[in-house]
């Protein structure tokens, strides 16, 4: 009799999980049908990188450059978020169709492979549902990977990711893994020149990495996170050195681009309060807040020291990140601008599909003469209300009710 009831328990687990996937397949195969129905970026003229001799990709112009930042879009590609799936890629089409920006760079976790709210564990299906719309609206991208796009228990690692990425399959995909003998997937630049050849700006895509390996860190339940490495910040130091032998000697001013905030966002942002929300001899507030629960800002407890390397070698002027959902204030700190961009989530934060605040993206314009401007843009506005759909949503703070 115990064996007879075993059988049976275990046969309805296999039917209930194959029922899981099959609604699993036929939620991404609706999310890929919708996809198809956006169409291509109708661009004036389209700028088109070209891979230079130093094997990174480079635009050309003499115009305004501009950058569409997007950060945690968070598709979780799995059987429990169909519907929070499609308003996450409905918004990143909204917006990109509206703005039409020379390049998009997406600071992190395009992928949410968490089963408890995603349904999954399959973290290649999101990536390749982003990777699917990016191709459809024709816009070249620059991912950088997060914490959640390849978690330990995911199935997909950053090296099959990064492959996925870099196949022909995806052209307006400009990733590259970068070098194999430093920490991380992703570390590579793409640069913006003049007709002349000069550079006018660089971008660093740098990967600041997931979580500490730490033995207590169990399957990564404490979430302490990680940080950019100290051969990341050489290569950093190295790669600019190179781009200055190749213009003509002069250091091009660059930003950077990760995921995990530096332990400097929550120094300056502390130091402002701490002064009763007035600027300081280094901090001097641009807009936003931090909008987490207590101000909280998620950066790594190790620092070595990234953000000192910026300001010896003073090309970068912009850092920008994502991770904190609910943070998205910009502050000049020491002469570098700290910037969090607007994050999409419809998905990892209980019940913020029903948010609209904190949703939207983040315009970076590069000018020819190396200067920068950043504008926060919420999705909820006119311009990108033509093609959005409709979605009901309170223009509160998240953390209002709770």
């Amino acid at each position: 009799m115990f064996f007879k009831i075993l059988l049976i328990v275990l046969i309805v687990i296999a039917v209930i999980l194959c029922s899981l996937v099959c609604v699993s397949v036929v939620g991404i195969k609706s999310n890929s049908n919708f996809i198809k129905t956006n169409a291509a970026v109708e661009y004036e003229n389209q700028l088109v990188p070209e891979m230079d001799d130093d094997g990174y990709y480079s635009f050309t112009t003499d115009r305004d450059f501009k950058i569409m930042q997007l950060t945690d879009v968070h598709i979780g590609a799995g059987f429990l978020c169909i519907k929070k799936d499609t308003m996450a890629l409905n918004s990143v089409a909204a917006m990109i169709s509206a703005e039409k920006p020379d390049l998009v760079i997406v600071t992190g976790d395009i992928a949410y492979p968490v089963p408890f709210q995603a349904g999954t564990f399959n973290n290649k299906h999101s990536a390749e549902l982003f990777a699917q719309l990016m191709e459809q609206l024709g816009v070249y991208w620059c991912p950088v990977f997060g914490n959640h796009d390849t978690e330990i228990y995911s199935f997909y690692s950053r090296e099959y990711i990064s492959e996925l990425y870099e196949s022909e399959k995806y052209p307006h995909c400009l990733f590259q893994s970068g070098p194999e003998d430093i920490y991380g997937y992703g570390n590579y630049v793409v640069n913006v020149r003049n007709s002349d050849g000069d550079i006018t700006q660089s971008l660093f895509l740098i990967d600041s990495n997931s979580y500490t390996k730490d033995e207590k860190n169990v399957f990564n339940t404490l979430w302490n996170y990680d940080c950019i490495h100290k051969d990341q910040i050489e290569w950093y130091k190295q790669e600019l050195e190179n781009l200055k032998d190749e213009n003509n000697g002069i250091m091009p001013k660059s930003l950077a681009f990760f995921h995990i905030p530096l332990e400097e966002y929550k120094t300056a942002w502390f130091e402002y309060v701490d002064n009763g929300y007035k600027d300081t001899e280094n901090v001097k507030y641009i807009d936003g807040k931090a909008g987490e629960v207590d101000a909280v800002i998620f950066s790594s407890e190790y620092n070595y020291g990234f953000f000192d390397t910026v300001l010896e070698l003073g090309s970068t002027k912009g850092i920008f990140c994502g991770h904190d959902h609910l943070n998205n204030f910009s502050l000049d700190y020491k002469g570098v601008k700290l910037t969090y961009g607007y994050s999409v989530d419809y998905l990892a934060y209980f019940g913020i599909m029903k948010y609209g605040l904190q949703r939207g993206c983040t315009i970076i314009t590069t000018s020819p003469d190396s200067t920068f401007d950043v504008q926060h843009e919420n999705y909820y506005q006119d311009k990108y209300s033509p093609l959005q759909k409709k979605e009901s949503v309170v223009m509160d703070d998240y953390y209002t009710e709770e």
